[in-house]
């Protein structure tokens, strides 16, 4: 199995020029005190659709030959990749079919068909890799092109033109740290870094509830793990390809793991201290860095690719309301008071000369099991 070359993601660079963006490298100053480095990162956050997907996904649909755009394309995902094959396709005249599993919320399915009328959305499955399996079967059927979402060369190459513009921003660049879900975005990424900078050391990150390519790394062989939830869904996968795994063993110095509250805590770090929005895979790299890499990157010119920003809302506020509780800006307090007129003003009163915000009130004589003449008080403040 021949590796993607330099050239490669050369050529996918000036195929997909002008229509994906060049996303900003910025400096981390917070970061870079708090690691004793000096930090950059790479925003496809801001990337079109919100994540690094798109590039793979023009450089895929633009390598088809004139009969394979007229068939169309089909792809399995249940967010980044989705939306960004949909956009590519349509941008392109391509009708694609993105078949997403039957739990997707309805959120994503909606900006995944809004990308115009030739993408047609199907549902089928409990996971992505039921998913994947129905889309292959779409392929079958109907003569479509699959876009696989890591497993494939072009994919590869056209993740890989992240690498070329880090070292274009910071030609001098000790260390990269990468998400790692299949492995399409890490291997081009390396494989860019390597060819350009050979000493330059690539770690790739895992949350500990899917570490399929870390095991695979460690055993030389392909393993994979049951579907799991997960903080970083984006990268809990059920294995890596093949292909990916080979440019992992090639290029990357290393694969750690994270824990899901790290990932958790590192989203809300990045949203309080640098005002961005990063989903679970983009936040385990600064989870990474700020713990088992701490000491390695100590020093070193250091960039941390943010891989996308797609965040659902609803689980955002689950974790902002998580984060003020930890550190005891949101809390709970139980009282029994007399169950008479007065009694609730009474309690309310002493917490408002505390200067308390009252934010939730639960006022229960019934089930609390108080004694008769009490009631209970719970209140979140």
């Amino acid at each position: 199995m021949t590796l993607v070359s330099l050239g490669d993601i050369e050529a996918a660079r000036a195929r997909i020029a002008g229509r994906v963006l060049s996303t900003p490298t910025l400096p981390a100053t917070m970061l870079s005190a708090a690691l004793g480095a000096r930090v950059v990162c790479k925003y496809e956050s801001m990337q079109l659709t919100g994540s690094f997907k798109v590039r793979g996904a023009f450089n895929r649909i633009l390598s088809l030959n004139p009969e394979q755009r007229r068939r169309g394309v089909v792809a399995a995902s249940a967010g980044n990749h989705a939306q960004g094959v949909s956009y590519a396709a349509s941008f392109l005249g391509v009708r694609s079919v993105i078949v997403m599993p039957e739990n997707t919320p309805v959120v994503k399915v909606n900006n995944t068909q809004a990308h115009g009328d030739s993408v047609a959305v199907e549902l089928s499955g409990a996971n992505l890799a039921d998913a994947l399996e129905h889309a292959n079967a779409l392929r079958a059927a109907r003569d479509l092109t699959l876009v696989h979402p890591y497993d494939d060369d072009l994919i590869i190459a056209g993740q890989g033109t992240i690498g070329l513009e880090l070292l274009e921003a910071v030609p001098d660049l000790d260390a990269a740290v990468v998400p790692i879900g299949g492995g399409g975005l890490i291997s081009g990424i390396a494989a860019a870094l390597t060819a350009l900078r050979p000493k330059i050391a690539v770690y790739g990150v895992q949350t500990e509830a899917a570490p399929a390519m870390k095991r695979s790394r460690d055993l030389d062989r392909l393993q994979a793990i049951a579907p799991v939830e997960s903080i970083a869904e984006g990268i809990a996968v059920k294995g890596p390809g093949a292909r990916n795994l080979r440019h992992v063993q090639a290029h990357v110095r290393d694969v750690v793991l994270v824990e899901e509250t790290a990932i958790e805590a590192a989203i809300i770090d990045r949203l309080r201290h640098a005002q961005v929005l990063l989903e679970g895979a983009a936040a385990a790299v600064v989870a990474a860095a700020t713990g088992p890499l701490r000491e390695r990157l100590a020093g070193c010119r250091v960039a941390l690719v943010l891989s996308g920003g797609n965040l659902d809302l609803g689980r955002l506020s689950v974790m902002i309301e998580r984060a003020l509780a930890r550190s005891n800006r949101l809390v709970q307090l139980r009282a029994q008071i007399p169950d008479r007129p007065g009694g609730l003003v009474g309690f309310l009163s002493v917490i408002a000369e505390l200067r308390g915000n009252v934010v939730h009130v639960i006022h229960d004589r019934v089930f609390s099991g108080s004694r008769f003449g009490d009631t209970e008080i719970e209140v979140t403040l």
